[in-house]
């Protein structure tokens, strides 16, 4: 057994707890130290979580942090994911990699530079729906795929986010803040994307925040909130994705993916688990397959929220030499795409990728469990 791999959190922001209370579910991390750009943040994240509270760059000199997690603002992500690369630390970053290639494209040479495994959400792909989805796309369950949508609908985050403004200004918006759930989702069960086509628009001007302990009241919109989009996999298959804070309601599915003998329909990405559904051509009705591995937490259980297996993934790459399934390259990638869209959309032209990235592999049934305990679940 070897040593817990040791990380510290640099964002103490609404989803720290996701990452504090989903890392402790897995013994092979351990959360040491906690830093915030406020002060009082990083006290109040350390009280909850029992880490040492430090500034930005007193947790980077510690030589008690093997792996950062930077879950600051998106904005942020690229200059913090580069202070932590240069301070010699292993990384793992939240969606979006950054707001925009441009900015991600030094911490990525960074990391290569310095031989530093780089980490990146989003990771609920690594689940029981997304292991379940690929095991049954490989084996050609519905024969060979053929076309796939995918629905991002409002998450309302005006109603429950305290300071939801960065999703409304460059940086956010539909696609870079639940696109990568989705287009993640797909790259694992199809491959990488080699050509998107892009229309979008803002629909309300202006939102009004209702959360509880809301810390503004009124935002003003200044990135799309609805896209459309068809996007082409290199593998020849034909996605319809739309990407909109404007649906409210609807009777949309999250995924689906189309065969020549059947259909795959998956839950949301955004969470880990969920009833993976199979229709095959003359089937009188749909059933569930069998997880491929064993789920996280119950499904639509308030655990479905909370993070880490990412984290423990480059954890048991670090110490085990493991595959790596959450990199920065696949986030990269999907955020080039996401980045593409945007492209054509303002331009009116279809982009061709000049980026690709390797399709992760299959998820291990047991998660590494027998040899570094790093992805064994804690009931």
């Amino acid at each position: 057994m070897h040593d817990p791999v040791r990380v510290g959190v640099i964002g103490c922001g609404n989803i720290f707890s996701r990452y504090a209370t989903g890392m402790s579910r897995f013994p092979g991390l351990e959360l040491v130290a906690v830093a915030d750009a406020d002060p009082v943040r990083a006290q109040a994240a350390a009280a909850e979580s029992g880490a040492v509270a430090c500034t930005v760059d007193g947790l980077l000199g510690r030589t008690d942090v093997d792996v950062v997690v930077n879950i600051t603002p998106p904005a942020a992500h690229a200059v913090v994911s580069e202070q932590v690369l240069a301070a010699g630390k292993h990384l793992y970053v939240e969606k979006p990699l950054a707001a925009t290639t441009a900015a991600a494209r030094a911490a990525l040479a960074e990391a290569s530079r310095r031989g530093l495994l780089f980490g990146a959400a989003p990771d609920t792909f690594l689940g029981s729906a997304g292991q379940t989805a690929r095991a049954a796309i490989d084996g050609g369950v519905i024969g060979e795929p053929v076309g796939a949508t995918a629905f991002v609908t409002h998450s309302q985050a005006e109603t429950w986010h305290p300071d939801p403004a960065f999703l409304f200004r460059p940086g956010g918006g539909p696609a870079l803040d639940m696109g990568p759930y989705y287009l993640s989702a797909l790259v694992n069960c199809l491959g990488p994307v080699s050509a998107v086509y892009g229309t979008s628009r803002i629909g309300a001007p202006h939102r009004t925040v209702t959360a509880p302990g809301r810390l503004v009241d009124r935002i003003d919109v200044s990135v799309p909130t609805h896209t459309a989009a068809t996007v082409t996999f290199a593998n020849g298959v034909l996605a319809t994705v739309m990407l909109s804070f404007d649906v409210w309601d609807h009777h949309l599915p999250f995924i689906e993916i189309y065969g020549t003998e059947g259909t795959l329909s998956l839950p949301n990405p955004n969470h880990y688990d969920g009833p993976v559904l199979l229709r095959r051509h003359g089937d009188p009705q749909w059933s569930e397959l069998p997880p491929a591995v064993p789920p996280l937490a119950r499904p639509g259980s308030d655990d479905q929220l909370m993070r880490g297996i990412g984290v423990a993934d480059l954890a048991a790459a670090l110490r085990e030499a493991r595959p790596h399934h959450a990199t920065a390259g696949l986030a990269f990638h999907v955020l080039d795409a996401l980045e593409a869209i945007a492209v054509s959309a303002d331009t009116g032209a279809p982009v061709q990728l000049t980026t690709t990235c390797e399709r992760p592999e299959p998820v291990d049934g047991t998660y590494g469990a027998e040899a570094l305990n790093t992805l064994e679940v804690h009931p």
